[in-house]
């Protein structure tokens, strides 16, 4: 039985499940998203993202702990410069697994793993918000509203609404009226004989 063992040896000797491992995630440190079977992303993603967290303290120490997993200069200057920068405000959740069709050979599951601030796609449109605090036992005074901004964005719509309304009558006006018959001659064209 295997009560309580997360890890997944990928049907591999350790020393070659840890090289490989270190394999994938310096090509994903390199070339931001890899495609490999759905289990091997799984564990990836357990193996890479505490070595990206690491890299978020910039220190002697943090980069030889992680260039003891990765054994690669390349991939470490890559980690530090660029990717620590841009999942600065992050808390955890670097990477993301997107499921693919399934191989034509052996018929496995594949997937599709990213880092989530490279991916142009998803990332459109999102501002950064403010940083989250757990602090939870505090509430707001009640003299400060957060809802004020709202009211004067509505208040805009709302006169930008009443200043097009004028408009669109106007336009009524100006339309040219069709000629149509008076209600009292369709009614007796409808009751002369069509014989005659």
């Amino acid at each position: 039985m295997r009560h309580g063992k997360k890890v997944n040896h990928l049907g591999r000797t350790d020393s070659h499940r840890k090289a490989m491992l270190a394999n994938m995630a310096i090509s994903l440190i390199k070339h931001k998203r890899i495609s490999t079977t759905l289990a091997k992303a799984k564990a990836l993603r357990m193996y890479v993202e505490p070595i990206i967290t690491k890299s978020k303290n910039d220190t002697t120490h943090s980069r030889r702990t992680v260039f003891s997993y990765l054994q690669d200069k390349e991939a470490i200057t890559i980690l530090f410069r660029e990717i620590s920068e841009k999942v600065a405000s992050r808390p955890g959740g670097y990477t993301r697994i997107i499921k693919l069709n399934n191989r034509s050979g052996d018929n496995a599951e594949m997937a599709l793993i990213e880092l989530v601030d490279y991916n142009e796609v998803y990332g459109k449109g999102t501002t950064e918000e403010a940083k989250k605090t757990t602090r939870r036992g505090r509430t707001k005074s009640p003299g400060k509203t957060t809802a004020e901004p709202a009211t004067d964005v509505a208040e805009e719509v709302k006169a930008e609404v009443a200043e097009e309304v004028p408009a669109t009558e106007e336009i009524k006006e100006e339309a040219p009226v069709k000629d149509t018959v008076p209600a009292s001659d369709t009614t007796e064209a409808a009751k002369e004989p069509k014989g005659e």
